[in-house]
């Protein structure tokens, strides 16, 4: 039933260690949220979790990776008529207690996407070639666009119907740097808010894998400044 403007997201790909304290914090603290499992065709046993614990969840029966599991929420938020869906990973490391501050921003100011910043007005403990990485993406975005996006990697975002339904029915692309980059390019309206973020306590991060972070920063550096330039419209 639906109960809320905001649906929160949560593709959750072989996180059976981690999904059942992310739903249960938010069904117990934040259920002012709605919000939608996607299991991206696990093979640890988190679809089985779901269905045990009575979570509101879409089992998809192979893995999609996530830009399949991303538009399967979004076509969900689309069809179940959500003013606001929110990227929120199953991993623990995205903290609720932001979606208040995502929301004001995205309603007050009238933006398409709001992103959670770990590089505003707060101490962050993201460094090396993470660091590096972000840095080089959102100049990249900059030169682009002319935004001023200060951290374009975080996966803690919001975004309004407008885009819900772009996600959903025209655009067929991964939530990443570059589609961002290629929204605001055509005419998105985009602000951040600051974030903190908690290491996660499952699974392992990209980045924790020098060779494939270095492949993640060269594709979306790539996709920024030539790809895009081909890209047709969502609008």
């Amino acid at each position: 039933m639906k109960n809320s403007d905001v649906l929160l997201i949560i593709p959750a790909y072989n996180e059976a260690g981690s999904i059942e304290r992310v739903v249960d914090e938010l069904i117990s603290k934040y259920g002012c949220y709605d919000y939608v499992v996607v299991t991206d065709g696990s093979t640890d046993g988190t679809d089985r979790i779901c269905d045990e614990k009575g979570y509101n969840a879409v089992h998809l029966p192979v893995n999609l990776g996530l830009t399949g599991c991303f538009r399967t929420g979004m076509k969900y938020a689309s069809l179940e008529g959500y003013s606001y869906a929110v990227q929120f990973d199953g991993d623990g490391q995205h903290r609720p207690e932001y979606i208040k501050d995502l929301y004001e921003r995205a309603t007050e100011g009238g933006y398409d996407i709001v992103l959670g910043s770990r590089f505003i007005g707060l101490k962050n403990s993201m460094g090396g070639l993470r660091n590096i990485g972000s840095k080089l993406i959102r100049m990249a975005i900059r030169l682009t666009t002319g935004a001023r996006v200060t951290d374009p990697t975080c996966g803690l975002r919001m975004y309004n119907r407008k885009m819900i339904d772009i996600f959903a029915w025209k655009l067929n692309y991964a939530p990443e740097p570059d589609t961002i980059s290629f929204l605001v390019k055509n005419g998105a309206r985009i602000s951040e808010v600051p974030i903190k973020v908690t290491e996660r306590e499952d699974g392992s991060s990209l980045y924790v894998n020098p060779i494939n972070a270095a492949r993640y920063m060269l594709k979306m550096l790539t996709s920024i400044l030539l790809i895009q330039n081909f890209r047709i419209g969502g609008r």
